[in-house]
């Protein structure tokens, strides 16, 4: 069994669902803090986001990199299940794709500065990146087969380029106010359009 902070293999009792929400509650307020202020930012600042102590937070994350661990691997598990929810409800299989790319920037905004939080810790940072292209490569190759089937994209488009063309469209945008990331990924999402 495999908890949010990616514990497996301890005897963890499961969570009563008004803590799980809360607890999601808490890493979705982390997740804001970190696109807004950096992963970085004083854990008042996510107190205050969430509505809980800063005591809260520590009890449930001891240690900064528990804490952003925890929501990057949060954020995995919303981008992965938005997928199918976004077939499934989205006008169009491309339109589907537009909307989880927006949801994936959102993540790859949030991720910056990961890297180098959990820097004396290699391992643990490869064990996750292996992680995000178990969960998200599946996830955005069906949203491109289905626009190609139904004949809105080209058909040859490959899920792991998309999204690492996505990550380096991503890239230091932070140190360029003239720079708008967004802008660049939805040009590139459109040239996948069939002619």
């Amino acid at each position: 069994m495999t908890d949010i902070d990616g514990r497996a293999g301890e005897a963890v009792r499961p969570k009563r669902a008004d803590a799980r929400r809360n607890e999601r509650a808490l890493l979705d307020a982390a997740a804001e803090v970190f696109v807004r202020s950096g992963v970085e930012a004083p854990v008042r600042e996510i107190a205050a986001e969430a509505g809980v102590g800063v005591g809260t937070i520590y009890r449930h994350f001891p240690t900064r990199a528990d804490l952003i661990v925890a929501v990057y691997r949060h954020q995995v598990e919303a981008c992965a299940e938005a997928g199918p929810e976004l077939l499934a409800t989205s006008g169009s299989p491309h339109a589907a794709l537009r909307r989880w790319v927006d949801l994936f920037v959102d993540f790859l905004v949030t991720k910056h500065g990961l890297a180098a939080a959990l820097q004396p810790d290699n391992a643990g940072f490869d064990a996750l990146h292996a992680y995000f292209l178990d969960r998200l490569v599946p996830v955005c190759a069906r949203l491109l087969d289905a626009a190609a089937e139904a004949g809105e994209i080209r058909p040859d488009t490959d899920a792991y380029g998309l999204m690492r063309g996505v990550g380096n469209l991503c890239v230091g945008a932070d140190n360029d106010p003239r720079y708008d990331a967004r802008r660049m990924v939805e040009l590139l999402v459109a040239g996948l359009r069939r002619p």
